[in-house]
């Protein structure tokens, strides 16, 4: 008895794709892979602005909350010359401690000397929320050792607060004709000096961020980060925080080790930015006006 083969069903045909069928579904995939792509990137780099808000905001709170017990008297910021040839010693008093660098060296991911500076207990002794989520920079060889990224990303207003040795005559040796701020009463208008914000990794060491005016060739000694859509966080002495858009190609370095190229000479015609920051450092000795430098 011959056995005879069962022909597939019609209904079997329509349920199968065709090859043709197949490539189609494959390129509305990529196509709407294609668009979406951009908008994911975007979704998690405003996610990342956020968080880098968030961050400086809480270290802001932090330091206020720590002149407040100090009868207004504010945290120690140290730093070095502004020639960069020096930085701030580790120092139990200063704001934070440990210098950023490209090499190997134990400060880069030690979180240990932060928690052992004045406003780590402020903090609640969370290490996370002094380092930028956008923030991976590396040089070679920490990518080589396995490294996933350096332990801070934010650096403070290099006159505010009390600087030491730098500032131990009422005046910083750096910048000495403007103000230095020891008190929280000190600052004319606190809504419009910044305290805090995310420095260019190859620009942090210390986290004292010094910017002062030269009428006759202004340069960055130390250079903001551009992480956010080429912007930077900034946290102000009121409490507020928000984020600023660099508008001068001479502020913008790629975030990777000798991008920043100190000191940076600004051009004449590129200086928005320069005296955008100047504006919110400090004010001249003897003005109680909200501006330093120029218009």
């Amino acid at each position: 008895m011959s056995v005879q083969k069962q022909r597939p069903s019609r209904k079997s045909w329509r349920t199968a794709f065709t090859l043709i069928e197949l490539m189609v579904v494959i390129a509305i995939i990529a196509v709407l892979a294609t668009l979406l792509l951009p908008v994911l990137g975007q979704a998690k780099s405003q996610a990342q602005a956020v968080g880098c808000l968030n961050n400086v905001r809480q270290l802001d709170m932090a330091w206020l909350m720590y002149a407040h017990e100090q009868r207004d008297h504010l945290a120690y910021n140290l730093g070095g010359d502004a020639n960069r040839q020096t930085v701030a010693p580790n120092n139990p008093m200063n704001w934070v401690n440990g210098v950023m660098s490209w090499e190997l060296d134990p400060d880069n991911t030690n979180r240990e000397p932060i928690l052992q500076a004045t406003l780590a207990p402020y903090c609640y002794n969370n290490t996370r929320i002094y380092k930028c989520p956008s923030d991976r920079a590396l040089s070679d060889i920490q990518s080589a050792a396995g490294w996933t990224g350096r332990v801070r990303s934010y650096s403070m207003n290099a006159m505010v607060g009390d600087a030491g040795t730098l500032s131990q005559t009422g005046t910083n040796v750096n910048n000495p004709n403007y103000k230095q701020f020891f008190r929280l009463t000190d600052i004319p208008n606190p809504a419009s000096i910044f305290v805090f914000l995310d420095e260019h990794p190859d620009s942090i060491n210390d986290g004292y961020f010094l910017v002062r005016p030269n009428y006759y060739y202004p340069q960055w000694f130390d250079l903001p980060a551009s992480y956010h859509n080429h912007g930077a966080e900034f946290a102000y002495a009121d409490g507020h925080a928000d984020g600023h858009k660099w508008v001068d190609p001479e502020t913008l370095a790629a975030a990777q080790p000798d991008a920043a190229g100190l000191p940076r000479h600004v051009a004449a015609a590129r200086q928005n930015d320069f005296k955008w920051i100047l504006q919110r450092t400090s004010v001249q000795q003897g003005q109680p006006s909200t501006s330093v430098g120029g218009n």
